[in-house]
């Protein structure tokens, strides 16, 4: 089963290349991810974060480690971690790398950004 064939699943989606990353953009009309690399505490921090707002909201929240396929760090422009990356319809639409955001926050910025579906 590819990420694509995923509905919308209640636990964040861990990708390793930019292929599957491209993949489930492109499959699914609102879709979370966070780059993140191992032993980064605030990444850490963040799991179950991630947890709930995949299971509060219609998007697809997904993890993938830059470190795994290195372009990703250029083609998304990571100068710190985590990143968030907001895609609606297929197209980045907002980012922060704001260290730690509570479950509020980020619910909010998601919903916000989704409704008015600007950058």
């Amino acid at each position: 089963m590819s990420h694509s064939d995923i509905p919308n699943p209640d636990v964040p989606v861990s990708l390793e290349t930019a292929s599957e990353l491209d993949g489930l953009v492109q499959a699914h009309p609102v879709v979370l991810v966070e780059l993140y690399t191992e032993g980064c505490g605030i990444c850490h921090s963040m799991e179950p974060i991630l947890g709930l707002v995949a299971r509060e909201t219609d998007a697809v929240v997904a993890t993938v480690n830059p470190r795994d396929d290195l372009p990703l760090i250029e083609r998304f422009e990571v100068t710190s971690i985590p990143l968030h990356l907001l895609f609606v319809d297929g197209e980045l639409i907002k980012r922060r790398a704001d260290g730690f955001v509570g479950v509020d926050e980020l619910l909010e910025w998601i919903t916000v950004e989704n409704e008015t579906d600007s950058s």
